[in-house]
């Protein structure tokens, strides 16, 4: 077993376990009276994470592991953590909104609208990068963001209906 399948054994499990928190996440919200916006975009979401985490390991399950990148792969893992705990329970992979709910202004949410989607947009391009799959990075990259601008402009608009303003 290399140090690259154990690695991509953790973000598999991972990315597994958060899907489990998001759907618990999402009914906490729906039972609330949550609306999702923005559902039409999401099967390519998924679609794109999905064929991403399966190119790596078709490409990058024999690859050395690019020592630096991990590390920095590592300190992304402790922003990912720091969003869904700020979050709680409103954190889910979907776009809903509570209605009556404030704008969560704490934790990274101080200093960036979308730390989440930083976050992912960082990883996405990180681990291919750290795997030596340089192309990989830039095709995934590419398509995250054309992904991230729908999805960012659907939630902003919620978030201006449901909060009165726009994000920053």
């Amino acid at each position: 077993m290399t140090f690259a399948v154990i690695l991509l054994g953790f973000v598999t499990l991972q990315r597994c376990g958060e899907l489990v928190l998001a759907h618990k996440n999402t009914n906490w919200l729906l039972n609330r009276g949550g609306l999702e916006i923005g559902a039409g975009h999401y099967p390519w979401l998924v679609a794109m994470h999905g064929a991403w985490l399966v190119s790596l390991w078709m490409w990058g399950d024999r690859q050395p592991v690019n020592l630096p990148g991990l590390g920095v792969f590592v300190v992304l893992q402790v922003f990912r953590i720091w969003v869904i705990a700020t979050l709680g329970p409103r954190w889910t992979t979907r776009i809903i909104v509570l209605p009556g709910s404030q704008l969560v202004t704490t934790g990274p949410y101080r200093f960036l609208s979308h730390p989440n989607y930083v976050v992912v947009a960082c990883e996405i391009a990180v681990l291919p990068l750290t795997l030596g799959l340089p192309l990989m990075a830039l095709i995934y990259t590419a398509l995250n963001a054309l992904i991230l601008a729908i999805r960012i402009y659907a939630e902003n608009r919620a978030l201006a209906k449901q909060c009165g303003e726009l994000r920053r």
